[in-house]
């Protein structure tokens, strides 16, 4: 039994047998993975992100950390007085969610790296590409001069308590353009 074989073998049943799956397949063309623990990938979520970071899926990885920390200051606000419990349970779900899909990608990069099946790596497991979002970098220059302004007090953001759905509208709106510029 190898090494691969030993990390999946449960209660003396293999996980992934290589007989029932027939001859091994050779890795991805390129693979030069080195083999990642599923229990360490869920265990570094516990941080939200840190599991992906560690899988190589940094942009991933740092969008859940974000969405995490959001969620921590929309509960520290006072701008969101009244809603703190719909922002916790995001923080759960999110804290959930970052462990349980860090397992399943780590596993599913030690089945093909090992060749193990026929299976290709789905559209959103490959590792994404250098490249930037022009929406969210907009987005962010755009949070990040308001935040400063706000902290030098040339601008308040007061109106943010009244006006923060208007954020929600124009994000459903672009993915109803993308959904539409996409057939």
């Amino acid at each position: 039994m190898n090494a691969y074989e030993q990390d999946n073998n449960v209660g003396g049943q293999q996980q992934y047998s290589q007989q029932a799956q027939g001859a091994p397949v050779p890795p991805a063309a390129g693979w030069d993975r080195p083999h990642r623990s599923p229990a360490l990938a869920a265990w570094l979520s516990l941080m939200p992100g840190l599991g992906h970071v560690y899988l190589g899926y940094y942009q991933r990885g740092v969008t859940i950390a974000a969405v995490w920390a959001g969620c921590i200051a929309m509960i520290s606000s006072e701008l969101f007085e009244g809603i703190e419990p719909v922002f916790g349970i995001g923080l759960a779900f999110t804290m959930f969610f970052a462990m349980i899909d860090a397992h399943r990608r780590a596993q599913h990069i030690n089945r093909v790296g090992a060749g193990l099946g026929v299976e290709q790596l789905p559209e959103d497991f490959k590792m994404g590409q250098s490249g930037g979002s022009l929406f969210g970098g907009i987005t962010l220059v755009v949070l990040g001069v308001l935040i400063l302004l706000d902290l030098r007090g040339v601008l308040s953001l007061e109106w943010i308590k009244d006006w923060w759905p208007l954020f929600l509208v124009v994000l459903g709106g672009r993915l109803v353009w993308q959904a539409r510029r996409k057939g």
